[in-house]
């Protein structure tokens, strides 16, 4: 993948590139997500084989721009673009930090101070009428953001942008045929809801995303992510790093650090190792991590129904993918 494809997947989610949102963009506090990558951690080691560098920055952008594709209405454009506004180094590596690796929401509680504290999003807010409230908490737009396993263009982006850029699985004309099916539906509780219009679709997508909701929460996921965490909360703890770097620094300083403090050769067998190992018992004189993660899956409307209600195919993936146990201990021959 090249930087181009980021402006043709852009393309397909918007065919207008709302020019008033580059004003946003431009701010410093949103500039400073584009060193942040979507992955979490696993693009800088070779227990993945992810090449490409999509940024929450980009991340953000796509959100926006789906939001603005299906309402083009400013305030949830907006809140969209903000919605990770507060997203630390290695995203959610620090909700694991924070013990918080269930519902993976501990950094998004930051937000709105985030926006007030920045001069020139405020100002550009008070230039436009938007009061605060209505752009720094995207959950109040159903389009925007909704529960599991509901169609939102936050979760719809992320599925996207990771079968297209990190794990292969879609092509950009398979991304603009899903994409070009997708409606605003009611759903069951008489919500709106994105929604595709052709079974055959919602249910590639189905397919598509219940393989890579294994990925977010397999084996290499939970230790890399959670190995992450461990590491900069030691080196936090020691005065190495402090919590404000993880805010505003880039993920590439954070690494030099690391590879300078005393982890720096269990972070060196990390990068270079090509599968974890596995055990149903504690192992012993090594660092290990047992406990499940967040359940990310999407059971999309097709019609205003479940996909799960009205294909078989659709339900057997996302039980096969809700059956995946988490229960392994997962090592690496290293101690911290």
């Amino acid at each position: 993948m090249k930087n181009a494809d980021t402006a043709k997947y852009y393309k397909i989610l918007s065919d207008e590139f709302p020019a008033w949102l580059n004003e946003y963009i431009q701010t410093k506090e949103l500039q400073t997500q584009k060193y942040i990558s979507t992955t979490c951690g696993p693009i800088y080691t070779n227990l993945f084989d992810i090449k490409y560098f999509y940024s929450s920055l980009d991340h953000s952008i796509a959100v926006a721009l789906i939001v603005w594709h299906f309402t083009h209405d400013k305030k949830q454009t907006l809140a969209g673009l903000f919605h990770d506004i507060s997203t630390p180094a290695f995203k959610h590596c620090v909700d694991f930090l924070n013990g918080d690796y269930m519902t993976q929401e501990s950094t998004e509680d930051l937000t709105v101070d985030f926006i007030k504290k920045s001069k020139d999003v405020m100002k550009l807010l008070a230039r436009d009428g938007i009061d605060i409230s209505e752009i720094d908490n995207y959950h109040i737009y159903p389009i925007a953001d909704n529960d599991t396993p509901k169609l939102s263009a936050d979760r719809l982006e992320y599925s996207l942008a990771n079968a297209l850029f990190a794990y292969d699985m879609l092509s950009l004309d398979e991304i603009a045929e899903i994409y070009n099916d997708i409606e605003i539906q009611k759903n069951e509780s008489g919500e709106i809801e994105l929604g595709f219009k052709t079974k055959a679709l919602a249910r590639k997508f189905v397919q598509v995303t219940s393989k890579m909701s294994v990925i977010y929460r397999d084996d290499r996921t939970r230790f890399t992510m959670q190995f992450i965490a461990d590491v900069l909360k030691a080196l936090h703890a020691e005065g190495v790093i402090t919590i404000e770097q993880l805010y505003d620094a880039k993920e590439a300083d954070i690494i030099k650090i690391i590879e300078s403090s005393k982890f720096k050769d269990q972070w060196a067998a990390w990068r270079k190792a090509k599968k974890v190992n596995v055990s149903k018992t504690a192992p012993q004189k090594v660092y290990f991590v047992h406990h499940p993660a967040k359940v990310r899956y999407i059971d999309p409307l097709c019609g205003g129904e479940r996909m799960s209600k009205i294909c078989k195919i659709a339900k057997n993936a996302i039980d096969k993918n809700l059956a995946y146990k988490m229960d392994n201990y997962v090592y690496l021959d290293f101690e911290l």
